[in-house]
């Protein structure tokens, strides 16, 4: 079994008041403790950066918003940019897995519902073994479109959750930072 850590979209933009109510402030630092771990292994990491095709999203390529986040900096690490919400769309992430004969993903960032979910869903459809980092995620309440039911406010943790309980079991197999570390 090899193993890769995917760090997706954790960028300073997601601090901005734009997203909406958010849940797990504490999700960067959780990713940050994968990433250390995973640096002291020397295991493949790799770093997954949205650039908004939207020129009013914080994360369009010329605001200040679309940089990564500290705490997940590169160091050595491959940063792969993509405009689709999965990071295997429009980038070479399978090829790279591929060609390291990785099986096994273990998947954290921004935003759960999003570009993580799409994320889990996309590898395990490619085959590989998922494991969805839920404390190292986060999710905001502005993703939430209720117009189709005719409107209400959804909390963040309700969203993130949900987007969870859609892929667990079937997609990837839910875990906590430190269960991944042990």
């Amino acid at each position: 079994m090899s193993r890769a850590l995917i760090l997706v979209d954790i960028q300073q933009g997601f601090d901005d008041p734009y997203w909406g109510a958010r849940n797990n402030p504490d999700a960067e630092e959780k990713a940050g403790q994968l990433l250390a771990h995973w640096r002291r292994k020397i295991w493949p990491v790799f770093i997954i950066q949205h650039v908004s095709t939207n020129p009013d999203s914080p994360l369009w390529p010329d605001k200040p918003g679309v940089a990564l986040h500290p705490l997940i900096a590169p160091i050595d690490e491959p940063v792969l940019q993509k405009s689709a919400n999965s990071a295997f769309i429009g980038t070479d992430l399978e090829a790279r897995l591929r060609n390291q004969d990785i099986t096994d993903l273990v998947v954290a960032g921004i935003t759960t519902p999003h570009c993580v979910s799409t994320t889990c869903r996309m590898g395990a459809n490619l085959g590989f073994n998922v494991t969805l980092v839920h404390d190292a995620c986060a999710a905001f309440s502005e993703g939430a479109n209720t117009a189709w039911r005719g409107g209400g406010s959804v909390g963040p943790e309700l969203i993130h959750q949900s987007a969870i309980d859609h892929i667990a079991g079937e997609f990837v197999t839910v875990s906590t930072v430190s269960e991944v570390l042990l």
